[in-house]
């Protein structure tokens, strides 16, 4: 999953809340997707996030934010979607305790609610009046919650990699279980069970199940401008101890504060037109499941990345990015016509 109000506090601390650097800017905004238009630092409940634009706010289409998942993941694989900054600005950020940000490391501070005021004191602290949210795996929740708790600033939301419910995630998980080779399966049972094998035994078949749903083998290999991206805007990186504590040890297993999280009920009470799902032919988030979503959502689209797993932005980067262009492109003119 590489992936409830209790606002008053983070809201309180926007008046603070952003402190600017502007960096050089290249001729086109997103010639050179390493090079952000402007930095940020912003205060939110527990400390401050870091936020980078591309693009200038005010100027082109609705702005679009990414959310990355986890918990405890970074912004760094949305590189390559930054050539979408040739249309809107972009934003890019890491949620605390994670990548660039602050890390409090306060287990306090790590709750949905908190995420998803952090993003509404991201959108205030760069004056953004309505923007599309999308969110990838972990991601899909907070973009689902945001669009339900803030409709007036959220002119779409696409949950991809959709994790929206812990009980649906696991239960897709165990089915993908049983369509690995039997070995593998019956060694995944037994990691899972009272009395597991040693990690040199569960290891290999845990990675079977990633490279099958989650970073296929055959993924192009990171391109020398994401190597240079990571080592410049890695900050501290990945998370595993906020990622353990919500969510768990592996993708299949939740043992954390999200064991019952489940948002379906949200798909209810957003607009359905402003919504579309995404994910990978081989994705975590079985197709099945995701249907289901779509079909408590009524007037949402759905779209599937041939070829792609959970991590099919980085494997399928033209594909994932063409989807996206367009379905905001289809927002922004149904805005501009009033529908």
């Amino acid at each position: 999953m590489m992936p409830k109000p209790l606002l008053a506090a983070a809201l309180a601390l926007l008046p603070l809340a952003a402190q600017a650097q502007t960096a050089a800017l290249p001729t086109d905004p997103a010639a050179d997707w390493s090079v952000p238009t402007s930095e940020h630092r912003v205060a939110v409940e527990g400390g401050k996030v870091w936020v980078r634009v591309n693009g200038m706010i005010g100027t082109g289409a609705t702005p679009v934010i990414l959310i990355h998942g986890g918990p405890g993941g970074t912004h760094v694989n949305f590189g390559s979607l930054l050539s979408l900054a040739d249309q809107r600005p972009v934003i890019l950020y890491d949620q605390l305790d994670s990548g660039m940000s602050d890390h409090p490391e306060d287990p306090a501070n790590w709750r949905p609610e908190r995420f998803v005021a952090e993003l509404e004191a991201i959108r205030v602290a760069l004056g953004v009046a309505r923007w599309h949210v999308i969110g990838h795996s972990w991601g899909s929740a907070l973009a689902l919650e945001y669009a339900a708790r803030y409709p007036e600033h959220t002119a779409s939301a696409v949950l991809s990699g959709t994790y929206i419910s812990t009980p649906h995630w696991i239960t897709g998980t165990n089915l993908l279980i049983r369509e690995l080779p039997d070995d593998v399966e019956a060694t995944i049972r037994a990691c899972e069970g009272p009395s597991p094998p040693a990690a040199e035994v569960c290891e290999p078949a845990t990675a079977a199940f990633y490279a099958a749903y989650n970073g296929r083998p055959d993924r192009p290999a990171p391109s020398p401008e994401m190597r240079a991206y990571r080592a410049r805007y890695g900050g501290k990186g990945f998370n595993a101890r906020l990622y353990n504590a919500m969510w768990g040890p592996t993708e299949f297993r939740a043992s954390g504060s999200l064991a019952t999280y489940d948002a379906t009920h949200l798909l209810t009470q957003v607009d359905g037109k402003r919504i579309l799902f995404v994910i990978g032919q081989y994705d975590e988030a079985r197709l099945d499941d995701v249907q289901d979503f779509v079909a408590l959502t009524p007037g949402a689209e759905l779209a599937v990345v041939p070829g792609g797993s959970h991590a099919f932005i980085s494997e399928r980067p033209e594909v994932a990015e063409a989807i996206l262009r367009d379905w905001m492109s289809r927002i922004d003119e149904r805005e501009s016509a009033g529908r």
